[in-house]
């Protein structure tokens, strides 16, 4: 399953124990990955903003999501000032660190 989200958090894990692979990856990559992932964004303002970002629909869905081995996560770090209600833009001075984040087996596992 792939997600995009606006952050990661190991309370998003649903197996343990597990590899985190954390790749930064470029707004093109991040769109492309972003056609086919089930939205875990949870504020709409960042929901908008990513869409207008990436170029395809992110919409808003506050969900608690148990991620398990195979998952990725397509994370955008929001880097920047507060965003104003009803954003649909990155302020003057905000950027968007975009992240994937791959939940694999634990390598202690194989042994």
């Amino acid at each position: 399953m792939r997600y995009i989200a606006n952050a990661f958090s190991v309370n998003m894990i649903g197996t343990f124990p597990v590899d985190i692979h954390i790749d930064e990856i470029d707004v093109d990559q991040a769109a492309s990955y972003a056609e086919d992932a089930t939205s875990i964004v949870g504020h709409t303002d960042t929901a908008n903003v990513f869409s207008s970002t990436l170029g395809v629909p992110v919409t808003c869905n506050r969900t608690t999501v148990a991620v398990r081995i195979g998952d990725e996560v397509i994370v955008g770090q929001y880097r920047g000032p507060r965003l104003p209600e009803g954003a649909r833009v990155l302020p003057a001075g905000a950027t968007i660190q975009w992240f994937s984040v791959q939940v694999g087996w634990n390598s202690s596992q194989l042994k």
